[in-house]
């Protein structure tokens, strides 16, 4: 890479003319960087389809870097959400200037910009998933599922909405199963990092679910395994498979090219409730998580399940 692109870069401000192609590398290397599974996934798609792919998983890590790296400060009185959120807003506006026409010099308003040259993406989608990202500002524990469900919604699925303009599809029920993989992915991810979220003091399960356990707040933040714990988890795993399952109908419904990088995705990712499990559900101390070679052992069976007869 020709141009090296990075937070400090983007913090001063940079007088450096940013080629189409670096803005590009820009977004790869953040994918690479953070999203390890994602872009495996990714390497398997037509390049004509990894270059928009790249653009919106980094505008995607952007903006939550933007929440998560403000939140120490947030605590400590060194920033205000009002300004958090001012920062969320700019970047609102940038994206509204994109979909104008109007590109600052900027790699990911420059990807965005040239992606939308050939593909159809609403605004609403990405304008959906940075207010998904404001509920992490002043965050608030879910009373039911139908709110954590509004909060996969906004993080998560709205990102595989995205991605399936750019995979393209037959059939636009494939939405819908699109929603729904991203739904499963999201509750994996809470799934996965309850300990972390402990640490910053939060608690994403329903906290319905947790009456429905007789598990306690209490007991959560002191990271208790008990009995109940264990039956709640099972429960969550149980709802994040039913999503994954649900979302299998969407495959056969994207273009052929899209249809094993999305199905390694989808597979790899649910094996991470498999890693919770065998870690006896310890999400507390443990953080279960899928080697490279077991990402790449799933290769052979996935091209087997997505394979089309010509």
């Amino acid at each position: 890479m020709n141009y090296s692109y990075n937070k400090k870069n983007a913090a001063k401000g940079i007088d450096q003319l940013i080629t189409l192609e670096n803005a590009y590398a820009y977004c790869r290397q953040i994918s690479r960087h953070h999203a390890k599974t994602f872009y495996l996934a990714s390497m398997f798609l037509p390049k004509k389809q990894q270059k928009p792919i790249f653009a919106i998983y980094a505008l995607l890590r952007t903006v939550d870097d933007i929440v998560d790296m403000a939140e120490d400060k947030l605590k400590n009185g060194l920033i205000s959400s009002n300004e958090i959120s001012m920062m969320l807003d700019g970047w609102k506006s940038r994206l509204k200037a994109c979909y104008s026409g109007n590109v600052e010099n900027d790699p990911i308003m420059m990807a965005w910009h040239d992606t939308l040259k050939s593909f159809s993406i609403p605004i609403e989608l990405p304008l959906d998933l940075m207010d998904g990202v404001a509920m992490d500002i002043e965050f608030k524990p879910f009373e039911t599922f139908d709110e954590l469900y509004v909060y996969c919604y906004k993080v998560a699925a709205v990102v595989g909405l995205m991605t399936s303009e750019i995979f393209g599809y037959s059939d636009k029920k494939a939405l819908q199963h699109a929603i729904e993989l991203g739904i499963a992915m999201q509750l994996t991810n809470i799934l996965r990092d309850i300990g972390e979220d402990v640490d910053r003091g939060r608690i994403y399960l329903p906290l319905e679910d947790l009456r429905r356990f007789n598990y306690s707040r209490d007991e959560f933040m002191q990271k208790k395994i008990n009995n109940n714990f264990i039956d709640l988890m099972k429960f969550q795993i149980k709802r994040a498979r039913s999503y994954y399952q649900a979302s299998e109908k969407g495959i056969p419904m994207l273009e052929k090219q899209a249809r094993f990088a999305v199905c390694i995705s989808s597979i790899n990712y649910g094996n991470i409730l498999t890693a919770i499990e065998k870690n006896n559900y310890d999400v507390f101390s443990k953080r279960a998580y899928r080697s490279f070679y077991q990402k790449v052992s799933t290769i052979p069976y996935v091209w087997y399940k997505t394979r089309v007869p010509s």
